[in-house]
This record gives structure tokens, C-alpha cells and sequence, in this order.
């Protein structure tokens, strides 16, 4: 395991996105780390993300954002709402010039898999162990033993759980509590460019709204492919797997009765995947010694604010400066949980309680949400979210 002489020795479980920004932004302090993930070959399951401008910042910050824009596509409408009967716009945001000029950094809207590419370009070559899934983690008082499949064993100072919900080294931090059923599901879907409608093509990050359903669209892989993202009641349905499937049939069942356009887009899906949203309290605490959490394993959250993986990204910037500020390890991560653990809780209540604002049934309260989403500028109200700099709130500096 690779590190300065002066700086501690971190293992990082998981290699997906918020692993790989983990070691990222720590080779970019120097101190080094060794990722460990379980598969045989890096991977992001999934399909779209969005890339909104306080991550943008961040991959910049990596040095990484041409390698962005060769494979994201930016975005130049946002937060365009539209009625799920007949489409009409309840309210839209110009992108192309508000984001820069708000929050010095545009919209993306990206692959997982290259968007896990991007990262992984900012990561030393050697800093990553395939193959090597950890089943236990246990603290001494010389640090850290990591203990793999296969029977290996590594010590660590310091071990960051970036294993995602269903996270290994979450039980080393906290007692393990089952999650609750939403009674949501998702389906996911990829649309070719060349067979999807003109208007699910454009540059824009749109959400159909409707009772008890919402669908999201927006372009990704460079304009090549359309991603549908889809929220519908669950039923009896509780596979929370990304690699579950359904039908076309099933998916365009859920959106009956909806604006002909979208069901068109819909109809020209492959085999869409689905799985249940489970719901999650937040924790109270990441943080036991030597050992702390990241990501999804610290915070997983509905995706209706897409900021899964914008939040890793924060995450690990912040961690990585509180260890190299910090030369004591325990005090390292305690900073960090300090700092990260109010906004991440806030932003996973936000998260859950838009399910609701977005599949109202038609009626007053409905008509008084889009009145609403007309006059409002989400752009603006949220600038807490994507006006917000990590490494400034670390060192006290204004954003």
C-alpha cells in the first residue's frame, strides 16, 4: 500500500464512484490510499447521472473535466416540468448561461460507467486491488485488519467504507438496521438517440409529473442514447437489485393513459431494469475509531434530487482534507463526520419528501404545486445544494 511517509495509510472498500473519488482526492493531498473492490473488473451498473455544478466543480478540481466532456452532455434546460397527460411545460430553467453564472460551473448528464471512468483517471495506476472482496474489518490498537474472500489479509490507519447499501464495513460503525419498504419502485431504461422522439433528444433534464408516477429523461454518452428514469407504486414488489429486470409491456402499463410522446420514448426501450426504492433512516453516526463511512454507505437516498453521486463526491473532498489537516487518524474522521453528516441528513429528508410533491394526484393541491414550480426559480432556491464548496466550507473560505 503506497502512501507518503509522513501520511496515513488508508484503505478504501469499494470501487465505485464514491471509492474512486475517495482515492482520487486524497492522491491529490498525498496521502495515498489502496482501493479494494470485490468485482473482477471496474463496472457502474445503472445508467444516467447528473453531474450538477457542485460536482462539476469537483471533477475539475481532479483535473479530470475534459475527460468529462468528451463522454457527459451539457445540459442547456433544467428542471423542465411537464403536466403527464398532455405535456405542457409547468415551468423550465434556461441553463446555459444561469448555471455558470450562479454557481461558476454548468450541468452534466452522464453515463455511470463513464462517469466512473473519469474519476478512475484521476486514481494512480496500482491504487486499485480487484478481485479482493472484503468480509471483515476489525480495529487494534496498531490500526485497522482487513480481512478478503480469498483469505488475505491488510492492516490500514485508516479504512473508509465506500461499499454502498448494502455495506460491509457499516456494521464495524453502527448496528445494522433493515431497511423499510417505500412502496416505490424504479424502472430504468436506454433509449438509442436514432429511434428515440426529437424532443426526449434535446439538451434538457426533463420530469413528466403525474399521479403517483413521475418519469425523467435527459440525454447521455455524448448525445448517443436517451436515459429514462421511471418511479412508480411498488405493489408487492421489494428487489432492490440493479441488474432485476422487467418488460417494455410492464414499464409502458405503469404510464397508461399518459401523453402519447412518452410512451412513444418509452415503447423504444430495451429490457428495462427495475428495483424497489427502500427507505432508510439516516444515521446518526458514521464514525468508530479508525473506520468511517462514504457515499451510500453513509447516506443512501431517493434519487429525486440526483444527488447520490454529487454527494460522494463532497464527501470525499471533505475527507480528504480533514486527514491531511489532521494528523491523528480518530480525529481526522471525526472532523469529517462533523462536517458532512448535517448536510448529507438534510439533503437525504429533502430527497424523500419530494416523492410526494411530485406524484400528486390532480386536484387543489396539485394545482397549487405547479403554480408554484411556475413561479419559482429551483435554480435559485437551491443554490444550498449546488452553490456549495467543500473544500471552501473546510478552510473557512467564502464559495
Amino acid at each position: 500500500m503506497s502512501t507518503r511517509s509522513d501520511g496515513p495509510r488508508v484503505a478504501v472498500v469499494g470501487g465505485g464512484i464514491g471509492g474512486m473519488a475517495t482515492a482520487a482526492f486524497l492522491h491529490r493531498a498525498g496521502i495515498g490510499a489502496t482501493v479494494y473492490e470485490q468485482a473482477g473488473e471496474l463496472g457502474e451498473v445503472g445508467a444516467g447521472l447528473v453531474v450538477a455544478p457542485n460536482a462539476g466543480r469537483l471533477v475539475r478540481r481532479l483535473g479530470v473535466m475534459d475527460l468529462l466532456e468528451e463522454s457527459a452532455v451539457r445540459m442547456e434546460v433544467g428542471w423542465e416540468f411537464r403536466r403527464w397527460k398532455d405535456g405542457e411545460v409547468i415551468s423550465s430553467e434556461n441553463l446555459t448561461e444561469a448555471c455558470e453564472h450562479l454557481y461558476g460551473e454548468h450541468t452534466y448528464t452522464v453515463h455511470r460507467a463513464d462517469f466512473l471512468d473519469v474519476i478512475r483517471a484521476a486514481v494512480p495506476d496500482g491504487a486499485v486491488r480487484l478481485g479482493a472482496r472484503c468480509v471483515a474489518v476489525e480495529q487494534d490498537d496498531d490500526g485497522v485488519r482487513l480481512t478478503f474472500a480469498d483469505g488475505s489479509v491488510d492492516r490500514a490507519d485508516v479504512v473508509v467504507g465506500a461499499d454502498g447499501v448494502h455495506s460491509v464495513v457499516r456494521s464495524t460503525v453502527t448496528d445494522p438496521s433493515p431497511p423499510e419498504y417505500s412502496g416505490i419502485c424504479a424502472f430504468r431504461a436506454l433509449v438509442p438517440a436514432d429511434v428515440a422522439p426529437a424532443f426526449a433528444r434535446r439538451h434538457a433534464h426533463t420530469l413528466w409529473i403525474g399521479p403517483d408516477h413521475h418519469l425523467v429523461h435527459y440525454p447521455i454518452s455524448a448525445g448517443r442514447l436517451v436515459n429514462l428514469v421511471a418511479f412508480a407504486p411498488a405493489g408487492d414488489y421489494t428487489d432492490e437489485s440493479w441488474s432485476a429486470t422487467a418488460t417494455v409491456e410492464e414499464f409502458l402499463s405503469e404510464f397508461e393513459g399518459w401523453d402519447p410522446r412518452l410512451t412513444e420514448l418509452i415503447s423504444a426501450a430495451g429490457t428495462p431494469g427495475r428495483w424497489a426504492l427502500l427507505d432508510r433512516a439516516p444515521l446518526t453516526r458514521w464514525t468508530s475509531g479508525r473506520v468511517t463511512l462514504l457515499g451510500d454507505a453513509a447516506h443512501p437516498m431517493f434519487p429525486f434530487y440526483a444527488q447520490g453521486a454529487a454527494q460522494a463526491l463532497e464527501d470525499a473532498a471533505t475527507l480528504a482534507a480533514c486527514l491531511a489537516a489532521e494528523p491523528d487518524p480518530g480525529q481526522a474522521l471525526r472532523r469529517y463526520e462533523e462536517i458532512r453528516l448535517p448536510r448529507t441528513t438534510r439533503i437525504q429528508q429533502v430527497s424523500h419528501a419530494r416523492a410526494h410533491i411530485n406524484h400528486l394526484p390532480d386536484g387543489p393541491e396539485q394545482e397549487s404545486r405547479d403554480a408554484a414550480l411556475a413561479d419559482g426559480d429551483p435554480l435559485v432556491a437551491n443554490g444550498w445544494i449546488y452553490g456549495h464548496d467543500p473544500e471552501a466550507e473546510f478552510t473557512g473560505t467564502p464559495a
